[in-house]
């Protein structure tokens, strides 16, 4: 199967970027290919991190205001620690820095879950989805995120027991918490 980008255009550069491009593709069972205009919001990757206080027995979860959610909610996310890369960063730099700065625990050892794409069908975001370990004596400062850019995050601890409560009762409404603790569930059962 192939596929070509005929013609791709920056048509917003904000807070996201906006691509517009025409796309031709080979079809599963058609010998004609098709072509087509799509729009995309080209945001890079990012990473998230599900951090387990192991000697608690509680999960980290922030929450935060998060405009996007406003058109069906209230606004506010409980959600996994998360950030965008910077460039040519790491993803395993960014997790640690991101939980740092979000939560105020030190992340040493990481674990990859799997990486995957939030929205494909409009966004090239690739997620980098990490698992850590942290005690008690890991939170070396605050958190809350980082002042220059106006984050405001409250820490949210759950204790592992809840998780079923949290995923049934539609407390946690992001994906990328939602995958995060299914997996918890499944690997530490």
């Amino acid at each position: 199967m192939n596929y070509k980008i005929l013609d791709e255009n920056l048509v917003y550069d904000g807070f996201l970027k906006v691509k517009k491009a025409v796309v031709t593709h080979d079809r599963f069972h058609k010998n004609t290919p098709v072509t087509y205009s799509r729009e995309m919001v080209d945001r890079g990757d990012s990473v998230a991190i599900l951090l387990y206080e192991k000697d608690t027995g509680h999960l980290i979860l922030i929450n935060q205001f998060r405009y996007p959610t406003t058109k069906n909610g209230n606004g506010w996310l409980i959600e996994i620690p998360a950030g965008g890369l910077e460039a040519n960063e790491d993803p395993v730099a960014c997790a640690i820095r991101e939980a740092e700065e979000e939560t105020g625990y030190r992340v040493n050892d990481l674990r990859h879950i799997t990486t995957f794409y939030a929205t494909p069908g409009g966004s090239s975001e690739r997620m980098y989805l990490y698992y850590a370990e942290v005690s008690e004596k890991d939170k070396i400062y605050e958190g809350g995120g980082v002042q220059e850019e106006e984050e405001d995050i409250e820490l949210c601890k759950y204790h592992i027991s809840q998780i079923d409560d949290l995923l049934v009762s539609g407390k946690i409404n992001d994906a990328k918490t939602i995958i995060a603790l299914q997996w918890f569930k499944i690997t530490y059962k």
